[in-house]
């Protein structure tokens, strides 16, 4: 090779060198540009047209009954720093202000000094960085404004270099109360909701997302909005937070002294079905306990004996049984077609001959079980219907997801059918009731026999105001006649005043309700396998007089001792007491000063004894005012300033009508005419069980509910 041909590829090596070296730049820099810089760019591309922007919607908030807000979407940030934004002249401000800005940051960000700060910034400076993570949290929208006002970050991002990237994040305000039953957002809330309330309201609080372009106007470039965002609407709940708070610490209280592994506990209002507290405990790994899943409402399990209720009532609605019908329990095991039914006094002799009315106060399995299986054995399918009339095993279609579908109480057929299954499924057994299931049912006696769908929503709101109305749904408007209605209120309330419920009452009012113990099954390996398991509860309602709610408490434990009374009993005891303490409130009527003239409260009955004593305390009134050594009776009416006694003829052949009068009254009368009489509560008579007007049969008994 010549000289000259050496010259010559000597030149096209160093063009080739060239060449491969500008490829080798450009891959580089364009490796840069798409992952180092791309957050940059795509920035520099938003200053231009845009097409088709999606505008989020803010989501709806949930507010509690008692306008709390339970959880709300609020903005959440990460901040960052372009330190190639701006040129040199940015540069020189940001090194003349880096002292003020770091102090600042650290005035807003204590956990991190401004020596921090600043080594901080500095070596982002030097690694010439375009989205440097300046502090490593999330950051509120306060501590954002905050961070923006500094010197040379309070600059466009393009010309100082701060910039943000925002998270839309849900929060609740009140932490982990009554979280299954709100439910959850993903962390990604664009993703919408996992559970909950979240879920079932979804379509509701998320809105309705816009659209906007970007455009250049008159040497501008402008967000134009071509369909603005719909904000969502806020749900109002059901849930007062006091009384969740109340619920929530009684039972984790009882948990941990019982070292339980779940509880639940359910407070509703009577006449509404509103839900106004779910408490929902699992024991945790750490010993802790939270809310992992909404067991209130997707726990099948056998209910034991708060079931009783149910059969004792299908028996009473059929005409089969009467509440003072005696039923022999024995010494407290009996042979149920070749198969031992026990008493839990069974060591100790058991209850021998009791009525039905006890049999529910000591909770008897062989009573109950006796009661059903003599009445029922040759047609369990009239029992099964019977439970079905009742409600119990009603469908509730409840707004929370994961809610179970209906109870499991099973139809008799060859298949699944022995001579013993009508015995146990009466005491509570081989049927699978949610909680929530078992509370309606409790809550449609305490309300007369109308029962209503639990609900968790009561209105749906919008910048303020009320749009929608949730109404309360009637499920069943009668589950039995009123006199089993009757009957079972008289004999709930007697379980808790002398019976086995005792630790769920109060002195401060009357209770009615049942208590439950049951082994739980471990499928395969049956009741008996290993350690045993139990669930204990307490369904019933307060005041028993005029109930206003009703609560269950279900608590599952691992090994002895077990008991529904003193376990469950007690935490819906002090449900009960701090909810009522809660609600106390006098009237404003009644505040009057000394010199006010006060008319007393006088009961309907012997008019005449009225009379005498308001002669003496010179309260004049009016319609009658003789003097008569018998009693002469007659009916009270009340005014703000006066009293009128109207005088009313009893006959003798002829129930009279005594609600309104005071019990010592309506006993004087009742029994003056022939008829024995039995009293449950106190105050005035609010019903009676023979009605006014039918005709006496002497000796026979009248039952009258005081208030």
């Amino acid at each position: 090779m010549t000289p000259e041909q050496k010259k010559i590829m000597l030149r096209y090596s160093f063009i080739i060198l060239l060449m491969v070296l500008v490829g080798i730049a450009i891959v580089i820099k364009a490796g840069v540009i798409m992952f180092a810089e791309r957050q940059y760019w795509h920035d520099v591309a938003d200053r231009f047209v845009k097409e088709n922007v999606t505008v989020r919607p803010n989501r709806g908030n949930i507010i509690s009954s008692d306008g709390q807000l339970m959880a709300s979407s609020l903005p959440e940030y990460r901040i960052y720093m372009d330190f190639k934004a701006g040129g040199a002249v940015k540069d020189s401000l940001l090194m003349l202000h880096l002292d003020s800005i770091c102090d600042g940051l650290h005035q807003i960000f204590p956990d991190m000094s401004a020596r921090e700060f600043k080594n901080h910034i500095l070596k982002g400076r030097k690694k010439g960085s375009r989205n440097y993570l300046l502090y490593p949290k999330r950051i509120s929208y306060i501590q954002y404004k905050e961070a923006k006002a500094l010197p040379v970050f309070n600059m466009s991002k393009y010309r100082g270099g701060f910039h943000e990237q925002a998270f839309n994040q849900r929060k609740k305000p009140f932490g982990s109360l009554a979280m299954r039953t709100l439910g959850d957002m993903y962390s990604d809330v664009t993703l919408g909701a996992k559970n909950g309330l979240e879920l079932s309201y979804d379509s509701i609080l998320k809105g309705r997302e816009g659209i906007t372009h970007r455009q250049k106007v008159m040497n501008k470039y402008l967000n134009i909005v071509d369909i603005p965002p719909i904000d969502g609407c806020d749900i109002v709940t059901t849930i007062d937070v006091g009384m969740q708070d109340i619920a929530e610490k009684a039972l984790v209280d009882k948990l941990k002294e019982i070292n339980a592994n779940v509880g639940v506990a359910i407070l509703m209002e009577v006449k509404t079905g509103e839900v106004k507290a779910i408490v929902n405990m699992t024991k945790c790994n750490d010993g802790e306990y939270r809310e992992i899943r909404n067991n209130a409402v997707s726990d099948m399990m056998e209910p034991g004996s708060t079931f009783k209720t149910a059969s004792i009532m299908v028996a009473l609605e059929d005409g089969k049984i009467t509440p003072d019908q005696i039923v022999e329990t024995g010494h407290g095991v009996y042979m149920m077609h070749g198969r031992p039914m026990r008493d839990h006094n069974w060591h100790r002799g058991g209850y021998g001959a009791i009525d039905v009315t006890k049999v529910l106060m000591v909770s008897s399995n062989i009573g109950v079980s006796r009661v059903i299986d003599e009445n029922y054995h040759n047609q369990p399918e009239k029992f099964v219907e019977g439970l079905y009339k009742l409600g119990i095993a009603t469908p509730l279609n409840l707004d929370i997801p994961g809610a179970a579908k209906k109870p499991n109480i099973r139809k008799p057929n060859k298949d699944n059918w022995s001579k013993t299954a009508l015995a146990w499924m009466s005491i509570g057994y081989e049927t699978q009731v949610p909680p929530m299931n078992t509370l309606a049912f409790y809550n449609a006696i305490a309300n007369n026999g109308v029962m209503v769908k639990p609900k968790f929503v009561k209105s749906i709101m919008k910048d303020g105001e009320v749009i929608e109305e949730i109404p309360t749904e009637v499920l069943n408007p009668a589950i039995a006649s009123p006199k089993t209605i009757e009957q079972i209120q008289t004999i709930l309330e007697k379980v808790v005043s002398i019976g086995l419920g005792k630790p769920a009452g109060s002195k401060q009012f009357h209770v009615s309700g049942k208590t439950g113990t049951a082994q739980v099954s471990q499928g395969k390996g049956g009741y008996k396998s290993g350690t045993m398991h139990y669930l204990v509860s307490f369904c019933g309602y307060f005041p028993s007089e005029e109930p206003k709610y009703s609560c269950i408490v279900a608590i599952q434990k691992s090994g002895l001792p077990a008991s529904g009374g003193l376990m469950a009993g007690s935490v819906f005891s002090k449900i009960a007491e701090r909810v009522y303490a809660k609600h106390l409130a006098q009237d404003l009527l009644e505040a009057r000063d000394s010199t006010a003239i006060l008319i007393p409260n006088v009961k309907d009955g012997d008019i005449a004894a009225a009379q005498y004593v308001l002669d003496a305390i010179n309260i004049e009134a009016n319609g009658y005012d003789e003097e008569s050594e018998k009693p002469v009776w007659g009916q009270v009416s009340h005014s703000p300033e006066s009293l009128t006694l109207t005088p009313k003829e009893v006959s003798e052949k002829k129930v009279p009508n005594v609600i309104g009068m005071g019990a010592k009254d309506a006993v004087y009368l009742l029994e003056s005419i022939g008829l024995k009489v039995s009293i449950t509560g106190m105050g005035k008579v609010r019903s009676q069980s023979i009605p006014a007007g039918n005709s006496i049969v002497k000796g026979k008994t009248i039952l009258l509910r005081l208030k």
